[in-house]
């Protein structure tokens, strides 16, 4: 559990640093400086085993590293558009619709509602700060965390330590790297703001969360993550000085009670 509060702090807030960066490299360019950074640290600490692995076990790795590449190019150029809050709300909902499809049970649905009901009150209020492009980025990061999620899971039962992450994010970085590499990303600040975002957005919270799924099940640790937007919005407040409406903040509300409510309906693991 206490692997996956660290995760939790540690994304939201490597996020909001990373808006910090979009003005001067640009999206593009900080999810290949924040990916290039975590695969290279992951790279030299885990030092991962490269032979005795099979054809399956390398798809796997491909698999998460489009997953890793895509879920944190769509989230980025979501928070480039509306506030980090709203955004991870939206984000949360992939992991919710792969809960309920997978509960079985009529009383998950109910929960569904319930997001539903929330999303519907953050996008009719309204907003000008929340952009049709700004909720389809978030919408669709959100369906890519649930891959995610099972690439996660998977990798860390076939590869020993934090191994599969390592190769993933390689592989993450190599996807990334033609669509955000420029001369920009050399200059000094850049680099050290960008090593920030990498070891607080990528290489330290996919490592917890990975070793956490190792100890706990699925469902505890989607109840724990499901209070994402929450620290989000904190983050959002306190590094970019975003205030959430009340409206905004009873829609965050409705969508973590949805979360919680649908993996706490799945059978017991």
């Amino acid at each position: 559990m206490g692997l996956v509060l660290a995760a939790l702090l540690s994304g939201p807030f490597g996020g909001a640093v990373a808006a910090l960066l979009f003005p001067r490299v640009g999206v593009d360019g900080v999810v290949t400086l924040r990916l290039t950074i975590a695969a290279l640290v992951l790279l030299a600490v885990c030092r991962p085993r490269v032979r005795g692995y099979r054809r399956a076990d390398w798809l796997l790795i491909g698999g998460f590293g489009v997953a890793l590449a895509g879920m944190n190019t769509l989230a980025y150029h979501a928070i480039a558009r509306i506030p980090l809050g709203p955004v991870v709300m939206l984000e949360v909902l992939g992991p919710l619709v792969l809960s309920v499809l997978t509960a079985r049970r009529a009383a998950s649905w109910l929960w569904a509602g319930l997001a539903a009901g929330g999303v519907a009150l953050l996008t009719g209020t309204g907003s000008d700060r929340l952009t049709p492009a700004g909720i389809g980025f978030a919408v669709a990061a959100g369906a890519v965390w649930a891959g995610y999620i099972m690439a996660s899971a998977r990798a860390g039962q076939r590869f020993p330590k934090a191994d599969g992450l390592a190769l993933a994010m390689i592989a993450a970085a190599v996807i990334t790297l033609p669509l955000g590499a420029g001369t920009a990303l050399v200059n000094p600040y850049v680099l050290a703001m960008g090593a920030a975002v990498a070891l607080l957005s990528s290489a330290l919270p996919y490592t917890l969360e990975l070793l956490a799924l190792r100890r706990m099940p699925t469902a505890t640790f989607a109840v724990l993550m499901s209070l994402g937007p929450a620290v989000a919005a904190i983050a959002g407040y306190v590094v970019l000085h975003q205030q959430l409406t009340a409206v905004e903040g009873l829609a965050i509300a409705l969508v973590i009670a949805a979360n919680i409510g649908a993996v706490r309906t799945r059978p017991t693991e």
